[in-house]
């Protein structure tokens, strides 16, 4: 963990990385809200979804999910669909998916009456389902725009979302959430692109403060792992992670629940300390572990081997100087062109192969309940 993970105040608590080894969680539901022109949106979803779902498995305990999409009916084909079939045909007890509205692309000026029913019978499902209380996780897909274009009436949102369940997670995506929304969200994460002079197709950086740049990385394998499956073909994702030793994360239960479903498509490496790492107090030790990670991250991403190649923490594990920059610049600018890399964590200073990114989102945190002193939650937030 870089040294820009302070601890907030008054909580005594740091926002990022922890283990689940004893500590306590919070069992009370949040409402998250994820917009910004960035990439990663509907990806940091799917990936609360994953770790979620692993750890249900793995701890035996209720979670069910429903995946409600918006302004996403037939007739477009979109990059989480894949993903979402490979959660559905691996686990289907446990995810259940509603697809609402027109497939394309539309103004408010060009709203139809069509599209107001639509909105109108996602948002009745999705009441619901809240109502029942049958779902740990509900996710809005795309709740932010139909809201900014006027297809629902605000109001009425707000309550509901404000009355859900204790224990009911709430993730509402996409751009342009309105001011009430955001006002009633316990956690409002912007995902803010940034364009560079130039970009490697299958180079991916998510960045920033924020949450939801790893659970972005792990919806991107999903993605990988459902795109294989539809065309029958063998899309192996290896998932490498510095600065995360010791145990109890659960994106472990995740990835072996996605294991136990799809065979020999999902390679996971761990590196580091059971510990914070901060600058000026790094350890012989930090070192060897991230140069361990590099030397098998180097090798499989110039192998071609694997379709997607996650890089989980290599940005502030470089910007502690753990780890030279120039070696991943030429492994990245060296690589298979079918091979993408998805590079995540914040830095301080930005490293030179950000110029190399064809996607970089940066998640800037305008409100996290952490920072009220609300305990983090096992299969949600770490």
């Amino acid at each position: 963990m870089s040294s820009t993970q302070t601890p907030q105040r008054g909580t005594g608590r740091g926002i990022g990385i922890r283990t689940a080894a004893g500590s306590d969680e919070r069992a009370h539901g949040q409402l998250h809200v994820y917009d910004g022109d960035g990439k990663g949106k509907s990806q940091a979803a799917l990936g609360v979804v994953l770790r979620t779902i692993g750890l249900g498995i793995c701890e035996q305990k209720r979670t069910r999910v429903l995946l409600l999409r918006f302004l996403k009916g037939p007739g477009r084909a979109y990059d989480e669909d894949a993903a979402i079939e490979a959660l559905q045909q691996g686990f289907p007890h446990l995810i259940d998916q509603v697809r609402t509205g027109r497939g394309d692309f539309f103004s408010a000026e060009e709203v139809t009456k069509f599209d107001r029913q639509e909105a109108q019978r996602g948002w009745d499902i999705a009441k619901g389902a809240i109502a029942s209380d049958l779902y740990s996780v509900v996710v809005l897909d795309e709740l932010n725009p139909v809201l900014d274009l006027g297809l629902l009436d605000i109001d009425d949102v707000a309550r509901t979302l404000a009355a859900k369940p204790g224990g009911m997670e709430v993730i509402c995506t996409g751009r342009g959430a309105p001011r009430p929304l955001v006002q009633l969200a316990d956690l409002h994460s912007e995902m803010r692109a940034h364009q560079g002079p130039g970009g490697l197709e299958g180079v991916e950086i998510y960045t920033g403060e924020g949450k939801g740049k790893s659970t972005s990385a792990l919806g991107k394998g999903l993605q990988a792992i459902g795109r294989g499956i539809s065309q029958d073909k063998s899309h192996r994702v290896l998932i490498l992670q510095w600065l995360k030793g010791g145990a109890g994360y659960t994106e472990d239960a995740a990835i072996a629940a996605l294991r136990e479903s799809y065979p020999h498509l999902v390679d996971h490496l761990r590196s580091g300390r059971d510990a914070i790492v901060w600058r000026g107090q790094q350890q012989p030790i930090d070192y060897i572990e991230a140069e361990r990670a590099w030397e098998i991250a180097r090798a499989a991403i110039s192998s071609g081997l694997y379709k997607t190649v996650i890089l989980d923490e290599i940005n502030p594990t470089v910007d502690l100087e753990l780890l030279p920059v120039e070696p991943i610049v030429q492994t990245l600018l060296r690589k298979p062109a079918e091979t993408e890399v998805i590079l995540t964590g914040r830095c301080k200073n930005r490293p030179a192969y950000f110029d190399l990114a064809s996607v970089h989102s940066e998640m800037v945190c305008h409100k996290h309940y952490a920072e009220r002193g609300v305990d983090l939650k096992r299969g949600v937030d770490y």
